[in-house]
């Protein structure tokens, strides 16, 4: 592993040379005020599997909650969306989230094609199912239960379940602060998104991602990540013309301008369908050790709150 790699989002974007480190993330909002949630005070349950009943199905789902949680204190919320065929606690293993001082929801999809579970949006997703709600009937309950801060609600997950956080950035642009897809499968759902905001989004990916190629497939209706990107740029109200730069031996950092949400897109080269930096199995091809993903995506988090 390098030792020497940036350790934080400011730190990767200054080293590449993106912004100077007094303008790091001039969109950001993390100084504002908490908005604290009922479930502050509460005794709180731990660690544990959950469950809870939505659109009539019991959908389970595995909580990480900080070892030295404090009820008075109002925390970010992250919600990881796995892969299909992947469960919560897989991801949990490989993509090291629960190492940041947040409460972390890791959600199981409902089986669909192949007695797989999966994530809305998909082809292969269970029909009927609808995710969406699920997401806010989750937020709502682990709101009611513990100290959350509602502005720094956020989505992250991998694969099917990055692709996932693509629909939700369009239909719960309310709730969730910002997007973090990793690998994400974004299929084209023929309907039109128009969230109620800009909406951050920091987008990883390989581009040698066999399993999910870089420039889409057409046959299965997923569009190049750089076009799925671009279309951020401009529900975002960027400049056209984004800013690159390497970063060490394996790493494109893109960044869009005058943005009123930032959207950031690394895109590693001859990357695997894996998670960055994981030192555990999560998926096949080359993993980079450049940077630690989690560190990268609860970095982008930091900086990013709704605004009231």
């Amino acid at each position: 592993m390098n030792l020497a790699r940036p350790k934080t989002l400011a730190a990767i974007l200054v080293a590449a040379g993106l912004v100077t480190a007094a303008t790091v993330l001039p969109t950001a909002t993390a100084a504002q005020p908490s908005a604290r949630t009922a479930g502050c005070g509460k005794q709180a349950a731990p660690t544990g599997d959950y469950s809870l009943v939505s659109g009539g199905l019991t959908r389970t789902y595995r909580l990480h909650v900080p070892a030295k949680y404090n009820a008075n204190k109002a925390y970010p919320l992250i919600v990881v969306f796995h892969g299909r065929g992947k469960t919560g606690a897989q991801t949990e293993a490989f993509s090291d989230l629960s190492k940041l001082d947040a409460v972390v929801a890791y959600p199981n999809g409902v089986l669909g094609d192949e007695a797989k579970q999966a994530w809305q949006g998909a082809p292969y997703s269970a029909k009927g199912v609808d995710d969406v709600k699920f997401t806010a009937d989750l937020l709502d309950g682990l709101q009611a239960a513990y100290c959350v801060d509602t502005r720094a609600v956020y989505a992250t997950g991998k694969s099917n379940g990055a692709g996932f956080t693509g629909i939700l950035a369009c239909s719960m642009a309310d709730r969730f602060a910002a997007i973090a897809p990793v690998a994400g499968a974004f299929y084209q759902q023929g309907k039109r998104c128009q969230p109620s905001r800009p909406v951050p989004v920091l987008d990883i990916h390989g581009t040698g991602d066999t399993t999910i190629p870089y420039d889409g497939d057409g046959a299965r209706d997923l569009p190049s990540v750089q076009t799925w990107v671009r279309d951020w740029s401009v529900r975002d109200h960027c400049s056209a013309d984004p800013r690159t730069k390497q970063l060490g031996d394996d790493v494109l950092i893109t960044t869009y301008k005058g943005c009123k949400a930032d959207v950031v897109h690394v895109a590693v080269t001859d990357g695997g369908h894996s998670w960055p930096g994981s030192d555990a199995a999560s998926g096949p091809g080359y993993v980079t050790q450049t940077f630690e993903a989690h560190e990268l995506i609860g970095d982008f988090f930091a900086a990013h709150k709704l605004r009231s």
